[in-house]
């Protein structure tokens, strides 16, 4: 997804420099907002020296870094901001959980943003957050996110972000990925109930493999979300310089909507197996039907199978063989023996 912003849309004048991620994956794109109360800016460099150049030195400060690929250019970054070693680690590892770390220079976040293409798998990217007191850095595996309203809101002068701290700004980066989450489960939770009308049609040959493929999804939705909880409640415990007491009711709102992103994971993992237990007792159900019509059918013949195996086996002397109507006889009596045994079968309700 290209980021795209038309000066028209975001009120910058004309001439001024604005952000345009459209790039490789695996290329680095950096990009640089500026703003305090009374205005904002926004810049983009091809080189961190570039960058450096734009620094807002009154206001608050927005880098965004996407790709890792230039480790080099990173390890510049890390050096201008005094950004431990252990951190660019933690940046360039992408499978990394959600954490939170607070260094003497900066307070670090890392946490996962969960995206839903369409008839496409979950796409999990990881965001680095490093916030300083008035500076906000944030380093992402690709370009394209979900930061697109929160940079309108800068540039446009919407909402509060202008007017509160660095630390607000961290706060509205994750809250953006958070809410990402929820459109990701509702879209889960449609599937879900998409299966539940899926789980009893026995034609359905790909129910299991695509009930198994949500299932995965939720595992690693689960592994995203779950350790953002503890993250959340680290920061509202700790007693950082970097986040101001103002914003302590904004977090706790946050952990509230992680918790229930959380819970909601939790529901739709234990909705998945009753699903998958309605399906294997239906299935089972099926099979008990055909075993029963099978074995009736079995004890129907067992009699006539006696009857047949009686005259077949040829005797010289039997005095049934060298009679007229010997045969006739011997099909009206398995005829009767038949209807008698399904008359009996369906008197004890087991046909």
């Amino acid at each position: 997804m290209a980021l795209d912003f038309k000066r028209s849309d975001i009120g910058l004048p004309p001439g001024s420099a604005v952000y345009v991620g459209d790039r490789h994956p695996e290329e680095i794109a950096i990009s640089i907002i500026g703003y305090d109360p009374v205005g904002s800016w926004a810049k983009s460099a091809e080189t961190i020296d570039e960058l450096l150049q734009y620094r807002n030195t009154s206001g608050i400060t927005w880098i965004n870094v996407n790709g890792f690929r230039e480790s080099d250019a990173i390890s510049r970054l890390a050096e201008v901001y005094k950004i431990h070693p252990l951190t660019i680690e933690d940046i360039l590892n992408t499978e990394h959980r959600p954490k939170v770390e607070e260094f003497d220079d900066y307070l670090f976040i890392t946490l996962k943003e969960i995206s839903n293409p369409e008839d496409s798998p979950f796409v999990f990217d990881q965001i680095s957050i490093v916030l300083t007191a008035n500076t906000v850095i944030t380093f992402q595996e690709t370009a394209g996110d979900s930061f697109d309203g929160i940079r309108k809101r800068i540039l446009s002068n919407l909402g509060r972000v202008r007017k509160y701290g660095a630390d607000y700004l961290a706060y509205s980066l994750m809250d953006s990925v958070v809410d990402r989450y929820f459109l990701v489960l509702d879209s889960l939770g449609a599937t879900i109930e998409d299966f539940e009308e899926r789980a009893v049609d026995a034609k359905d040959v790909a129910f299991i493999s695509d009930l198994q493929e949500t299932k995965q999804r939720l595992h690693h939705a689960r592994r995203a979300i779950w350790p953002l909880r503890e993250s959340l409640s680290i920061l509202l415990r700790t007693e950082s310089v970097y986040i101001n007491e103002i914003l302590t009711p904004f977090l706790k709102d946050l952990q509230d909507n992680v918790i229930q992103a959380a819970e909601t994971v939790e529901s739709y993992r234990e909705a998945i197996s009753g699903i998958m237990e309605v399906h294997l007792s239906a299935a089972s159900n099926r099979l008990n039907k055909v075993m029963k019509v099978l074995t009736i059918i079995s004890t129907i013949f067992i009699p006539l199978t006696f009857i047949v195996g009686v005259y077949g086996m040829n005797f010289t002397h039997m005095p049934e063989l060298n009679s007229v109507y010997g045969y006739p006889i011997v099909w009206g009596i398995m005829i009767l023996i038949a209807l008698g045994m399904i008359a009996f079968f369906k008197s004890r309700d087991w046909l």
